[in-house]
């Protein structure tokens, strides 16, 4: 339950907010729309200008409060993580959920951060206004640390594919495959469709191997949705297609 709503106009308001007990963001209220049992003060991120895509280098920078939609329908955007961006929520929800939030609020279901963690995403986390920090996506979503997260950098320099099997087209998949690789060969390797947070299956300086790193993850990915064995051979498929199509 909301108890307390703030609409701070600018970073070092909503930050010094944010430090008080049972204070938390909000975004697009995706997830306080759930509701809660506990009272909760709220602080309404909209007036911060963190919405921003621009491009910095070999970087897309994200801003935090961007919308999924926003970022779908940027040019700047990678077609594969607009593929995966698709399966991650229907439109009505996509234009209300920030990018931000969508990482705070995932599991290991979720096609958008799986596909953030091949391309070995970075954040930046401001806890006050002379403390910013950089995190990449595997150690935020293992730790979810402290702090409120501004901006999400991804490479633009890098060869990207996606693939995915679910139950119905409209279902999060049952196993995703996300690959992300370098010029110097370097190639990452992430699966989604079980767990609390997507796995990181491979991370090297080639490619070689990446059907056995998937098969290898999911050994013990058994839930109601599918066995070990299927996630298992699916993986290996998915991970060969997805370096079949790269762009």
């Amino acid at each position: 339950m909301i108890s307390t709503y703030h609409r701070p106009k600018n970073l070092d308001e909503a930050l010094t907010l944010l430090s008080q007990p049972n204070t938390v963001p909000l975004g697009g209220g995706t997830l306080l729309s759930h509701g809660t049992a506990d009272s909760v003060a709220v602080v309404d991120l909209q007036a911060l200008g963190l919405d921003a895509l621009r491009v910095n280098g070999n970087e897309l920078q994200i801003g935090a409060t961007a919308t999924l939609q926003s970022l779908l329908e940027s040019g700047m955007c990678p077609e594969p993580l607009k593929k995966a961006i698709k399966l991650e929520a229907p439109l009505n929800v996509r234009n209300t959920a920030t990018v931000a939030g969508t990482v705070v609020a995932s599991d290991g279901r979720s096609p958008f951060v799986t596909m953030l963690l091949a391309m070995d995403a970075k954040l930046e986390i401001r806890t006050s206004k002379s403390d910013s920090r950089a995190s990449n996506i595997g150690e935020y979503i293992l730790t979810l640390p402290r702090g409120l997260v501004t901006s999400i950098a991804i490479p633009l320099n890098t060869k990207t594919a996606f693939e995915f099997v679910s139950k119905t087209p409209a279902d999060k998949p049952v196993v995703c495959a996300a690959v992300a690789q370098w010029n110097s060969g370097r190639t990452r390797l992430s699966l989604g469709g079980y767990g609390k947070t997507p796995l990181l299956a491979m991370d090297g300086t080639e490619a070689d191997g990446i059907q056995e790193a998937a098969a290898n993850a999911y050994h013990e990915a058994h839930d109601e949705w599918a066995s070990s064995e299927y996630r298992m051979d699916v993986a290996a498929t998915l991970a060969n297609r997805c370096l079949g199509s790269l762009v």
